[in-house]
């Protein structure tokens, strides 16, 4: 099983692809210093994907500098179970 995710600037999300598949993605609002990830989804629960997501996009996140507002409960779930992956703010 090949997981990889890249960002999707055009549609303003992280996509997360499962061997070659579409398999979920984290919709995102960008603002100078900051990016607000608004919803989550994925097409399969249970295998992991919604975290492979998530950590991938605040890895990136980091290496732009950004802070995270996590309005989606995903990715505010995520954060509270690994809080050293991002600045979070609001």
């Amino acid at each position: 099983m090949s997981v990889t995710v890249s960002d999707n600037a055009a549609k303003s999300r992280f996509e997360v692809f499962l061997d070659g598949e579409l398999g979920g993605f984290a919709e995102y609002d960008l603002a100078p210093g900051r990016i607000t990830f608004t919803h989550t989804e994925v097409s399969v629960e249970g295998k992991g994907l919604g975290s492979a997501l998530v950590k991938q996009a605040l890895a990136e996140v980091r290496e732009r500098d950004l802070d995270v507002v996590p309005q989606c409960p995903f990715v505010r779930a995520y954060l509270e179970r690994h809080p050293e992956d991002a600045r979070v703010v609001g």
